[in-house]
């Protein structure tokens, strides 16, 4: 995969930093709320894009190494492996980053597990993966609030409904939708037999409220006497 222009990455980093300056400069109102929300969609494409800098010069540091030949060649040969594996997982995460961005990426999150088949073991893999999802939302500071559980005979859920609050939740969380399967021995296995269970999960953006004003022209009251 063709390395990420540095041309890009010094636009980034570029935007960034005139964000910075003017929030350091004293921004007010609506120019401080657009500014934030600016800072908030940068900073992480802004790290990453460094984090790549130096990890395109670290590599550049190697190739010299390599030139030289004997015993340096030797320790840049050793690095490379793992210097490219970064470098391999740091341009992935950069052009998720640079994805257009979705409307509802900055929603809550209406989050649904369903057991699916695999019986009992259904239902606990089922709880295996909502407990991921809220381990997963502790680490990125997000609330989690069960609405609804039907709970698995054995562990688990049968279904779990359950909101997820905090920002970006649905950007992070949109591409877990979908049938999630595991290959296991069960612990209601009792003789020792690999069983393929599945779950269903959902992710959906939670609905924005919306204020509706009636016009009194619309309107139509009817009024009757009692009897």
């Amino acid at each position: 995969m063709a390395s990420l222009p540095t041309e890009k990455l010094d636009r980034i980093l570029e935007r960034f930093a005139g964000v910075e300056h003017g929030l350091s400069s004293g921004a007010t109102g609506e120019a401080f709320v657009k500014l934030s929300k600016d800072y908030a969609e940068l900073e992480p494409a802004a790290k990453t894009a460094r984090e790549l800098q130096a990890a395109y010069a670290e590599m550049r540091g190697l190739d010299e190494m390599t030139a030289a030949g004997g015993e340096l060649a030797g320790m840049a040969a050793e690095e490379r492996p793992l210097l490219n594996d970064k470098i391999s997982q740091l341009e992935h995460r950069m052009r998720l980053l640079l994805l257009p961005k979705d409307a509802a990426d900055e929603r809550n999150v209406i989050l649904e597990v369903r057991a699916g088949t695999g019986g009992d073991e259904a239902a606990i893999f089922a709880g295996d993966l909502f407990r991921m999802y809220q381990r997963y939302a502790a680490s990125q500071g997000w609330r989690v609030e069960v609405i609804s559980a039907s709970d698995g005979e054995h562990g688990g859920y049968k279904e779990v409904i359950a909101n997820i609050f905090g920002a970006g939740a649905y950007a992070k969380m949109k591409f877990e939708s979908g049938v999630h399967r595991v290959q296991r021995v069960p612990n209601t296995e009792t003789q020792g037999r690999i069983h393929t269970s599945a779950a269903t999960v959902a992710v959906l953006p939670e609905a924005e409220e919306v204020d509706i004003k009636i016009e009194d022209k619309d309107l139509r009251i009817d009024v009757f006497r009692s009897s």
